[in-house]
């Protein structure tokens, strides 16, 4: 699926470092398709943390990466170094997909790449993005941010969420979920989802939602309620609610709707299935109900959706050795 290059300089976090060369780098087991090349590109050496890299390449290859990441910076007082900015603003200008990690938005940002378009950055940093760089329209309350050849995300936990969202454009939701079980982490999470300030992201067995998660993914086809749901976690509406707000950032009814588009997204990937089909086995009940609440969601009806990617998944006899191009998709931060 192409090159990413990671561009590191000195003083970039990393852990959002290592995160997207975890997910990028590691073809996952059972996965046949072609996975990801990753190249490390930056100055001779650069101090990552208390850690001494030497990169693979210098910053100039990342103009022939097809998607190159940017991690964050530990510093983001001080302007970003002019020849990291540049590197990646002529690798957009090649064609390159950019994402940014926490607060490498400071150098998407520098370069010009996010002058008129959304953009997020760690909640402890928009304030000063948005006073830096006033032609960025920066959205303190999401997770991360797609548009399209350029992405942006909060910090940590939503650094993972937008590598993960980037496997899922590439490969679908089917890989990225594997990915995400071999990362024991959540396999989705939506970039409209608010930053969570105060409250970490769980460990997949250590919250009071644990058990019930499961449970429902296995029963979309089924009429579930607020009212199902507090009976089998065995807590009131009141209290489920309140947990579903710490754990998702969401209510229980938009994370319940959120994991039905999400099947209905792996079923339009992987199977010729009916729209009538899939709104029936993801509990929305008719293609009418799942047509209005796939359009509102993702951004284009669910037919147009299954011919986009099937047409992205499926390269022509004139691909091979050619720049893997990546097709405007909508605004998945803007789902909320």
């Amino acid at each position: 699926m192409g090159t990413v290059a990671l561009a590191v300089t000195d003083g970039m976090l990393h852990f959002e470092l290592s995160l997207a060369y975890e997910v990028f780098a590691a073809v996952p087991d059972g996965v046949t398709v072609p996975w990801y090349e990753v190249t490390v590109c930056g100055p001779v050496a650069v101090r990552v943390g208390r850690f001494r890299l030497e990169p693979d390449h210098g910053l100039d290859e990342l103009s022939r990466a097809d998607t190159v990441i940017v991690p964050g910076l530990a510093d983001v007082d001080e302007d970003p170094p002019a020849d990291l900015v540049e590197a990646v603003r002529a690798a957009h200008q090649a064609g390159a997909r950019v994402a940014s990690l926490c607060t490498g938005a400071f150098v998407l940002a520098a370069a010009g790449l996010l002058d008129g378009k959304r953009a997020t950055t760690h909640w402890a940093h928009t304030r000063d993005l948005a006073a830096r760089y006033p032609q960025v329209q920066v959205d303190p309350d999401v997770l991360y941010v797609d548009n399209g050849s350029l992405l942006t995300s909060a910090g940590k936990a939503a650094a993972m969420d937008l590598c993960l969202h980037l496997v899922r454009r590439d490969h679908g939701s089917s890989i990225a979920n594997t990915v995400a079980r071999r990362l024991v982490v959540p396999p989705h999470r939506d970039g409209g989802q608010a930053q969570f300030v105060t409250t970490p992201v769980p460990a997949p067995d250590n919250h009071p939602l644990a058990e019930l998660f499961p449970w429902v993914i296995e029963r979309l086809d089924q009429p579930l309620t607020v009212t199902d749901l507090s009976r089998q976690a065995r807590m009131s509406s009141r209290n489920l609610g309140r947990h579903f707000k710490s754990v998702t950032g969401t209510t229980p009814l938009q994370w319940l709707l959120t994991q039905r588009i999400r099947h209905a997204q792996e079923l339009l990937e992987t199977t010729d299935d009916s729209i009538d089909t899939i709104a029936a086995v993801t509990g929305m009940g008719t293609a009418t109900t799942m047509r209005r609440h796939f359009n509102r969601t993702v951004g284009v009806p669910p037919d147009t959706y299954r011919r986009t990617f099937r047409s992205r998944t499926r390269p022509g006899p004139d691909d091979s050795g050619q720049r893997h191009q990546h097709p405007t998709r909508p605004e998945t931060g803007s789902t909320r």
